[in-house]
């Protein structure tokens, strides 16, 4: 399976009890905190609580150049299950 494609699965199906907050590490080694998504085809746009070093507020990165996520939330870990995990 492409890679790409389950990050891509992943946020379109997050699950609306489960807060859109967390960090993705890119494949540049960027990691990014995020407090919100969108999604659209093969593109994940962010947006942060506070700007980055360049001052800016909102990312947009390619699903492809997503090495990890990592979810900042403390609820339960079974929540993640809503992700397709098992």
């Amino acid at each position: 399976m492409d890679a790409s494609f389950a990050w891509q699965q992943i946020f379109e199906n997050w699950p609306k009890d489960v807060p859109k907050v967390g960090i993705v590490t890119t494949n540049f080694q960027e990691s990014i905190g995020f407090t919100d998504f969108l999604t659209t085809d093969g593109l994940l746009a962010l947006e942060r609580d506070r700007p980055d070093s360049a001052g800016a507020r909102k990312v947009i990165v390619a699903f492809s150049a997503i090495s990890a996520v990592k979810m900042t939330d403390v609820g339960e870990f079974t929540a993640i299950a809503k992700l397709g995990f098992q």
